[in-house]
């Protein structure tokens, strides 16, 4: 054969496997609104980054009559190309083959990826759209979901890992995306379940929809498994380049800095008058975070997930950082499980890739109930203790408002390692709010007065207490708090505390690893 031919074959191979499962399938997939496995690379991969492997696979089953019908590159498009100049390695799954179900040589190519990245220190992005395991292949496609699995815990902490969901992830196919750093879901067209509508209905006798059960909603404001819900391809995409902007490579480098002309020493005189005169009154902690940080820019991480605590990304004259909020609008910026649960593992990915955590509290206390002891909050709660006490990154806390009892701890105090720690003149920093104190303090008394004296003394006595001990002034004496700061200097403040914590070294005790209460 002639070197004009064998080039014609190799062109011909080509258009073959980018043609995936074929335009029928292909127009298919673009009337449920979702775009095509390489189209979506094509999106998120600066133009003309892409370097493909393995585009001549094909798999290697012979039952079932698989042995009449392959395609090139049996279902996912795997490579590696740049975001922003940056390195990432990719695969997008390919629904239009065989529904994107993983196959042994699938899943081998999705691993050789994976090690590429581990060798390369560079993030892994995980297009998925598959139906799940190639029934066809029985225990050989269980096998490569456990060999991706194995990767996906072995790359934890070193390089970010970041799963979008287009479509179906069902089965085991859903937790290599659960052991992944973030996850996200396309609103009406991505779900995720261990079993379908179908098995929950013979098993359990429920109806329920795949939307219901497992869709971008459920997933983003119930399980809390999901990160982001976004309208459509596009937005998923847009909002992944924008999070890998916040991280490093890999846990050996600091995130990437960025050029900033937002005045460090900017006053916001509004955050003066921001805290309500009246102690259960609520305001929006978002308002503050918009207020002191780089240019008003903020990504919101797991927005409708526990809303009483807020988690994201933003940046301080430049320098990314992990934001952990209480939110006072909603239940009060009570302490719960799943609001535990969802700061907790956010503050240990920003640990893990030197990421700045800063901590803006106004928060009174956990969340009291059956609900909350038989569901572990004790537990939970303790995850969040953990996740800040094992933190070795620079730590910064301003305490707006409330910081009553066990709470206070375990938000970010300097009792667990906390560097730099600020209070608002607006802090009120005690064991527990002035009313229940007052009502545990004098007991006795109160018991001994009817309902018009009690409420009387009672605020009588709030008032002296409030005064006496739910001041910032107490903290700072002990040295628990650095610094009292007007509201409308913060921005200027925490900059200059993360510039004088930029080399700042701590260090864990030897070990294998902690025993983290899960």
């Amino acid at each position: 054969m002639a070197i004009e031919d064998k080039i014609k074959e190799l062109l011909e191979k080509r258009i073959e496997a980018r043609m995936g499962g074929g335009e029928k399938r292909i127009a298919s997939q673009h009337a449920k609104g979702k775009l095509t496995a390489r189209e979506r690379l094509d999106l998120l991969l600066d133009e003309g980054s892409f370097e493909e492997f393995d585009m001549f696979v094909s798999h290697r089953c012979i039952d079932f009559g698989l042995e009449n019908e392959a395609y090139l590159s049996d279902g996912v498009v795997t490579g590696y190309g740049t975001i922003d100049g940056r390195l990432v390695y990719v695969f997008s799954q390919d629904f239009t083959v065989f529904g994107g179900s993983l196959s042994e040589m699938y899943a081998a190519k999705i691993c050789k990826i994976m090690d590429m990245a581990m060798k390369a220190g560079a993030p892994v992005i995980g297009l998925n759209d598959s139906g799940g395991a190639r029934i066809q292949e029985g225990v050989k496609s269980l096998g490569g979901y456990a060999e991706i699995f194995q990767r996906n815990i072995l790359a934890s902490g070193v390089i970010p890992q970041i799963s979008g969901i287009f479509g179906p992830c069902a089965g085991g196919a859903v937790y290599s995306p659960a052991i992944t750093d973030f996850i996200l879901m396309t609103k009406d067209t991505s779900y995720m379940f261990v079993t379908g509508p179908k098995v929950v209905k013979s098993v359990t006798n429920e109806d329920v929809t795949t939307e219901e059960l497992g869709g971008a909603s459920i997933h983003n404001a119930k399980s809390g498994v999901s990160h982001f819900a976004c309208e459509d391809d596009e937005e998923q995409i847009m909002i992944m380049r924008k999070l890998l902007s916040y991280m490093p490579q890999n846990n050996l480098e600091d995130p990437p800095r960025m050029d900033c002309e937002d005045p460090i020493d900017r006053l916001e005189d509004g955050l003066n008058d921001i805290i309500p005169e009246h102690p259960n009154k609520p305001y929006d902690v978002k308002d503050v975070i918009h207020a002191i940080v780089d240019y008003g820019e903020f990504l919101e991480v797991q927005r409708n997930f526990a809303p009483n605590m807020i988690v994201g990304f933003a940046r301080f004259d430049g320098q990314s950082v992990g934001l952990v909020a209480n939110q006072p609008s909603y239940l009060a910026g009570v302490l719960d499980i799943s609001a535990s649960r969802k700061a907790a593992r956010f503050i240990r990915f920003c640990d893990a890739f030197n990421i700045p955590i800063v901590t803006l509290v106004d928060v009174p206390g956990f969340l009291p109930g059956t609900a909350q002891e038989y569901g572990g909050i004790i537990i939970h709660g303790a995850k969040l203790l953990y996740a800040y006490g094992e933190a070795t990154v620079p730590k910064v806390t301003v305490i707006l408002r409330k910081a009553y009892g066990g709470a206070y701890d375990v938000m970010g105090s300097k009792h667990l390692r906390g560097d730099i720690n600020y209070a608002w003149p607006t802090a009120e920093i005690a064991v527990m709010g002035p009313r229940g104190a007052i009502e545990v303090l004098y007991s006795r008394e109160l018991s001994k007065k009817d309902a018009e004296a009690r409420a009387q003394f009672i605020g009588m006595m709030e008032e002296e207490y409030r005064n006496k001990f739910a001041t910032p002034y107490v903290a700072a004496k002990y040295g628990y708090i650095d610094d009292v700061i007007e509201p409308r200097n913060s921005r200027f403040r925490i900059i200059r505390a993360l510039r004088s914590l930029s080399t700042k070294r701590d260090s864990l005790p030897m070990k294998k690893h902690g025993n983290i209460p899960l």
